[in-house]
């Protein structure tokens, strides 16, 4: 009886070279195609609810700037409507509500908080234009641009319906 004797035959050798090759084509494709974004974040808070009945003071300013699709209301919570600005051609008036939050920061240097109110309707780009407008200006100051620093604190809510009149 003839025996078959098993021959040990050396173990496969793992061949990665071409694995290799297409990490090494891959690897830079994907870092040149890779889009890299820069993202500017701004702290927004809630407006505060009311108490009902708060501290009345004579030079106390609560500025509310409420976006409506003809206008642009901006009013002292306590004190009432400041200026309505309307709109024209469909545009909201940036420039007259820059001007207006300059001379509102003359008149109350020290308040740095604003809450803007905006319909549901209303465009993501207006409401940031015109967030833009309530925080800071370019003043023209010599032959260079400053920016000046209006109301940076902002906080974003939902206008009130118009009252029907």
């Amino acid at each position: 009886m003839a025996v078959r004797r098993r021959t040990r035959r050396p173990a496969a050798g793992l061949e990665v070279t071409a694995f290799i090759n297409l990490i090494v084509v891959l690897v830079p494709f994907l870092l040149s195609t890779t889009v890299f974004t820069r993202m500017a974040v701004l702290e927004l808070s809630l407006p505060a609810r009311s108490a009902g009945v708060e501290q009345l003071k004579v030079d106390d300013l609560q500025l509310e700037v409420v976006i409506r699709g003809d206008r642009l209301d901006v009013a002292d919570r306590i004190g009432g409507l400041i200026e309505s600005i309307p709109a024209a051609d469909g545009r909201h008036d940036l420039k007259r509500l820059s001007a207006l939050m300059g001379e509102l920061k003359q008149r109350f240097p020290d308040k740095s908080r604003a809450t803007l109110l905006a319909e549901p309707q209303t465009p993501y780009e207006q409401v940031v234009q015109v967030m833009d407008a309530v925080r800071a200006r370019l003043d023209a100051n010599g032959a260079q641009l400053v920016r000046t620093e209006l109301f940076p604190d902002i906080a974003i809510g939902d206008a009130p319906q118009p009252k029907r009149s």
